[in-house]
């Protein structure tokens, strides 16, 4: 289906001049003081999630002209063309159908009459799998002479089980320890290693095509010291996360659990790629995290685009992206819990939307992906809100707060939660100083986003929501969120530049690369 680019629309032109005519001029402060349903207005539920969008620079004018632009682009197409399983991944030729992953398995005659029926194939080798590996980590949780759990793998299968894992402590089994190895480097994997015993430790070596060069060499590594610490059951202690089934095979593991070619990495937490997840909070458990995604898919997929959190999210990012200039977005998730979040946000935005070309592979004339960066609060606070406060550039920040604790320290929570919300205050309000240095100058825009706990049903609605609003401003870009070519080139220079290394031969590089080999080696 050949859509409208975002800068082809009536909408974009009409966008253009409402910024121009009062859009970069817009103060927040005003805003409230002007409008008493403000916060009302720019609020909402969605499952799981409540999100208020009220501090951001955006009026009711504003907001109407980009669900225009929306309309125009026809995002809604778009969006039900992935849901029918169409080949949006144009690049690659391939479905996206990660939201597959989280769907409950229906009845043969009403999974027939469902939005999903050209996909119930694909559907009943999902629930196939994902049977097969919530037995295997029912399996392992009840092994208790395995007390360690390694993840080796690096991106999507790295990045979304870490960050799920450290933020569902609460619910994880006791008796085990997780520990992720992606670097290559190898001080990330001898300092695993020192913590465990070859006999009670279990690998899950994480490739989809066991070819991934850090990895494998993280996983030769680990079957190494398995071997000569006395480790001989290599089926027992290693397990597969993968579709070639020979070299797992090869390698020596019998337990292998793979996924398809329409799940990307940095959408794959929810397939196979979760089993460390698994693991830790069991079955019950990452059903109720799949649901909790799935409830969030059914808001994107159902909900008018003027209440649909996603849509109006996506919007906001093109708005700030493309009219105001704002080159980042910093996220602050005031929960320890979820500290791994925002390193999770960067792959899922910046590896999805970091492109210069349009699907037909013309350069774009407008920016795409922001910079996103952040660190949980409190210790945000401490390190650059200053510059948030004070600085020259204008970053919109994206907090994410929980309502009720998971501890029961008295005290923290109530300071915790003043904290986040006196942030926001401050960055919207300012304070005037006429002799500068103690002048913030306020106007500066967020949105809150509030879990009323940190369960898995509401981090599946969280992550799910976050990967929805990627699809929307990728959309109207009219870009492929989907692919990731730019991972590519690095990765072939990188195998000719290794036997350098210990040859020394610098033919044909060039001066910068030769002179920094050559004092490398």
């Amino acid at each position: 289906m050949k859509r409208l680019r975002c800068d082809q629309t009536p909408a974009w032109a009409a966008l253009q001049a409402s910024f121009e005519a009062g859009g970069k001029s817009f103060d927040l402060r005003e805003a409230f003081a002007g409008d008493a349903e403000r916060f009302f207005r720019f609020s909402q539920e969605a499952p799981y999630v409540f999100a208020d969008l009220s501090k951001n620079l955006l009026d009711v004018t504003s907001e109407a002209l980009l669900l225009d632009l929306a309309v125009q682009c026809q995002l809604e197409q778009h969006r039900d063309a992935m849901f029918a399983g169409d080949r949006i991944n144009s690049t690659e030729q391939r479905a996206v159908m990660h939201f597959l992953l989280r769907q409950p398995a229906l009845p043969a005659l009403e999974q027939a009459q469902s939005a999903i029926k050209n996909t119930a194939h694909e559907l009943s080798q999902v629930h196939a799998t994902l049977d097969a590996m919530l037995a295997y980590a029912e399996e392992v949780r009840a092994d208790e002479a395995i007390t360690d759990v390694v993840n080796i793998g690096i991106g999507g299968s790295d990045l979304g089980p870490q960050m799920a894992v450290l933020a569902l402590g609460e619910f994880a089994t006791t008796g085990k320890r997780f520990h992720f190895v992606s670097n290559v480097d190898g001080q990330e994997l001898a300092g695993v290693l020192a913590q465990c015993q070859p006999h009670s430790t279990l690998f899950l070596v994480a490739s989809k095509t066991f070819t991934t060069n850090e990895t494998m060499s993280n996983a030769h590594s680990a079957k190494r010291w398995f071997e000569a610490g006395g480790g001989r059951d290599i089926n027992r202690h290693f397990a597969a996360l993968t579709t070639n089934v020979v070299a797992a095979n090869a390698f020596g593991i019998r337990s292998t659990f793979g996924f398809w070619d329409w799940v990307g990495g940095r959408y794959s937490l929810w397939s196979a790629i979760g089993l460390p997840v698994a693991i830790a909070i069991g079955a019950v458990g990452f059903r109720e995290l799949l649901a909790g995604a799935h409830a969030m898919d059914e808001h994107f997929r159902t909900a008018a685009l003027a209440r649909n959190l996603p849509v109006r999210l996506g919007l906001l990012d093109v708005w700030y992206r493309n009219f105001h200039g704002f080159g980042s977005r910093s996220i602050a998730p005031y929960s320890s819990a979820l500290r791994r979040l925002p390193a999770y946000l960067q792959q899922l935005e910046m590896e999805s939307n970091g492109k210069r070309v349009d699907t037909d592979g013309q350069p774009l004339p407008f920016a795409t992906a922001p910079v996103l960066w952040g660190e949980p609060g409190t210790n945000g606070q401490h390190a650059y809100f200053q510059m948030l406060h004070q600085g020259t550039s204008v970053v919109p920040i994206e907090f994410v707060a929980v309502r009720k604790a998971a501890h029961g320290l008295p005290g923290h929570h109530e300071q915790l939660l003043a904290n986040v919300l006196a942030q926001a205050q401050a960055l919207m309000q300012g304070k005037n100083d006429e002799g500068g240095h103690r002048h913030f100058p306020g106007n500066r825009p967020s949105t809150f986003l509030l879990l009323d706990q940190l369960t898995p049903a509401s981090l599946g609605a969280l992550i799910a929501l976050q990967e929805h609003r990627v699809f929307v401003s990728g959309a109207l870009w009219g870009i492929n969120s989907f692919d990731q070519w730019g991972v590519e080139l690095g990765k072939v220079l990188a195998k000719d530049i290794e036997p350098r290394l210990r040859s020394g031969d610098t033919s044909g590089l060039d001066g910068s690369t030769a002179g920094l080999l050559q004092r490398l080696r």
